[in-house]
This record gives structure tokens, C-alpha cells and sequence, in this order.
């Protein structure tokens, strides 16, 4: 009888984690931090697109990050559509301080030294609000 309880109690401890979990990661971050570089390559080629793409796969692993996507320009057509850059980065941070962390992240600098020689220009937008 008191295996059966210990077991019991066990399973409903453990059952409750990812609630728990769930609950805890809501709670401690009410904002949302979007981090968004459009990368121009000096040959634009698809072979320097997929080194590119590569470094970003690596970069992806910095811990901070909560989601990323890595994309080519839309074959969209209206006017104010921008897409004259080869490559975009975005990255969803939990708050600004994560992205900062991210920032001066081994992954992040080693990143830059190993594939700067690729780009000719970024452009980055970064922006901040509520999580919804």
C-alpha cells in the first residue's frame, strides 16, 4: 500500500511540472523583444546565401533566444514591400536584457568574425512590446 502512494504521489508531482513551468515563464516576462537584421551580401549568389544561412543556424544556438527565422525577401509585389536585401534574421527574446546577453554571446561574436566577410551592409530592427 505505501508504494502504491509514494507512486502516487510521485506521478502527481510530476505531472504538475510543465504547468508549473508554464505558469512560472508567463509570469516572469510580460514583454515581448524582437530582434531583426536584413543582411546585404557583397556577391549575392546562392552560395553565399547558404553560408550565410549556415552561420545563422549556428547562431540560432545562443540560449537567449526563444524562436528565430531565417528568410529571403517575399515574392511580393506592392510598393512599399522593401526587398533588395539577400537574407533576414529575426529573433525572439524574452526582454531586452536577454537580447543583450545574446549580443555579447561567444556564438554571437564568433558569428561576426567568421561570416562578416559575406555582407556588405546590415540593417537592424529592433523592437519591444507587450506579449500577446
Amino acid at each position: 500500500m505505501k508504494n502504491r502512494r509514494e507512486f502516487i504521489k510521485k506521478a502527481a508531482i510530476l505531472s504538475a511540472l510543465p504547468a508549473t513551468a508554464t505558469l512560472a515563464n508567463t509570469a516572469k516576462s510580460k514583454e515581448l523583444f524582437i530582434h531583426h537584421v536584413y543582411f546585404y551580401l557583397k556577391q549575392d549568389s546562392p552560395e553565399n546565401r547558404a553560408k550565410l544561412t549556415e552561420g545563422l543556424l549556428k547562431l540560432s544556438k545562443v540560449p537567449t533566444i526563444r524562436q528565430f527565422h531565417i528568410g529571403e525577401p517575399a515574392s511580393t509585389t506592392r510598393s512599399v514591400i522593401v526587398r533588395d536585401y539577400a537574407i533576414s534574421w529575426m529573433c525572439f527574446f524574452d526582454n531586452l536584457e536577454e537580447e543583450e546577453v545574446y549580443q555579447a554571446h561567444p556564438i554571437h561574436l564568433k558569428f561576426i568574425e567568421d561570416y562578416a566577410y559575406l555582407w556588405s551592409k546590415v540593417n537592424v530592427y529592433d523592437s519591444v512590446g507587450p506579449r500577446r
